[in-house]
């Protein structure tokens, strides 16, 4: 990154990729940003929830006018593919240059929302540029239930303006996200003694693409879960299977690209089992020909060594809730063509032990909308014979397309580049919805740079739409400055 432009961005964005920063551990982050402010004379403190705040006076003559607030998030998704040997807790992202993308191959890149959180601390620092008095927001733990943003007390932030940087296609301002509630499915299971003569085998999936739970859910993308249930149940229908441990996914905001399950089977019923796996993907690479070719199942011994496994009845109703489970868009709307309204993901999976635990997020533009799906979810989990409860629960941002900001946006937009920007409203969560609630009042948009993968190894940003993010970002501020 040291040649690339502008320069005080991506030297920023460097030293977050050389700094782990999982979501709920963003305090090495932190304290680099404020030893660096300290070296800069910019003004921080951290909240009682662990939120960053920078502030920064306003440009000569500029005193009397609204505030403005650069708003990101410190954490990241951490995703990598298996074998990789990554460790987010203490390694660094090692991104690479390609064809004017840069990208993290094996793993994320974090520029959801690392980009958005260089920009803001690069205008801190730029010189010569005219703006209005400035803080900038970088809340914690947004990734993993936006605790953060929910935990910033009212009146925190001075400022009449909030510039979210946490978007991820140029060209376009957000003026609205959908809201989110997670839905926890924890299920006690009985276990019985399994009969001799099994042999343990383990059913892999692989080779997904993943993504973001929000922004991919309408790409048609395999749901690593989902299709190791769809396997597991074909199979205990075709022979003797005894279900004894099975994990998927690591977030509720990224769709599962790989999961596994441990299973005993009569020794006889294994000399097929090759080829069932083979039969099985094809037909899968086949079923997602457009967005997930790459799928394959496979069997190994590679299970681990059980003397139990799920009783018959339990093993069933799990089976069978993993295959039906709702999962993928709910619903389009009618107001933005071309945008999810409703949709969700089941994320996370696994059984170990005597508990079976599975964690589903529903996102919906409308608050309504989120809740309505989250209870379907809840009656779906119960018609199995399995407990489950609503948390998590964060609001969306609901647009207002008579903001003065905006207007103000798209006039510095269009003379910057000679064009009209797009306005979209985007399917997942953005901070904005909750920050309403503690600062009523404020007056809200959304950009950033053109990011692709996010939530998923491979993970990518344009480099030329950073310059060109920045460009706007300096051009707005300075409107903001007049009167």
């Amino acid at each position: 990154m040291e040649n690339l432009q502008p320069r005080p961005v991506w030297a920023h964005f460097a030293a977050l990729c050389a700094i782990p920063r999982p979501s709920g551990r963003e305090a090495a982050v932190r304290d680099h940003l404020l030893a660096w402010a300290r070296a800069n004379a910019i003004a921080a403190r951290v909240d009682a929830a662990g939120n960053l705040i920078l502030s920064k006076p306003a440009s000569p003559g500029g005193a009397d006018l609204p505030g403005v607030i650069l708003q990101g998030h410190l954490d990241m998704v951490c995703q990598a593919n298996a074998g990789t040997g990554h460790d987010f807790e203490h390694d660094p992202i090692r991104p690479v240059l390609r064809d004017g993308w840069l990208v993290a191959e094996a793993t994320t890149l974090g520029a959801d929302n690392g980009i958005g959180v260089a920009l803001a601390l690069a205008a801190l620092t730029e010189p010569g540029l005219v703006h209005p008095a400035l803080e900038v927001l970088l809340t914690v733990d947004e990734e993993d239930g936006m605790h953060g943003a929910h935990g910033l007390a009212p009146g925190s932030l001075a400022g009449h303006y909030l510039i979210n940087l946490d978007s991820e296609d140029w060209g376009y301002f957000y003026l609205g996200c959908a809201g989110g509630v997670d839905i926890e499915v924890e299920q006690p299971v009985e276990r019985v003694p399994m009969p001799a003569d099994r042999v343990v085998r383990r059913i892999t999936v692989s080779g997904l693409r993943g993504g973001h739970s929000g922004l991919d859910i309408h790409l048609g993308r395999g749901n690593a879960i989902k299709l190791l249930a769809e396997a597991v149940r074909e199979l205990a229908g075709q022979t003797d299977l005894n279900l004894i441990e099975l994990a998927g996914g690591s977030a509720r905001n990224a769709i599962p690209r790989e999961a596994w399950a441990d299973v005993a089977l009569p020794a006889a019923a294994t000399a097929g089992l090759a080829a069932w796996a083979a039969a099985k993907t094809a037909e899968w690479r086949t079923r997602f020909a457009a967005g997930d070719a790459g799928v394959a199942l496979a069997c190994s011994p590679d299970g681990t060594a059980a003397t139990g496994s799920l009783a018959p009845a339990a093993q069933a109703r799990l089976l069978d809730f993993l295959a039906d489970a709702r999962d993928g868009v709910a619903a389009m709307s009618a107001d933005f063509p071309g945008t999810v309204a409703a949709s969700d993901n089941l994320g996370v999976a696994a059984l170990t032990g005597t508990a079976f635990r599975a964690t589903i997020m529903a996102r919906g533009l409308a608050d309504r909308q989120t809740d309505g799906l989250a209870d379907a979810i809840v009656a779906q989990a119960a018609g199995h014979g399995l407990a489950a409860r609503k948390t998590g629960a964060y609001p969306g941002w609901t647009p207002d397309p008579a903001s003065p900001l905006l207007a103000r946006c798209r006039a510095a937009y269009a003379e910057h580049f000679g064009a009209e920007a797009g306005l979209r409203v985007i399917h997942a969560g953005l901070e904005c919805g909750v920050l309403a609630g503690s600062h009523p009042g404020l007056d809200m948009i959304s950009f950033g740079p053109d990011i692709r993968g996010a939530h998923a190894p491979g993970e990518a940003v344009e480099v030329a739409s950073v310059a060109r993010a920045w460009s706007l970002l300096k051009a707005v501020l300075g409107a903001l400055a007049q009167p």
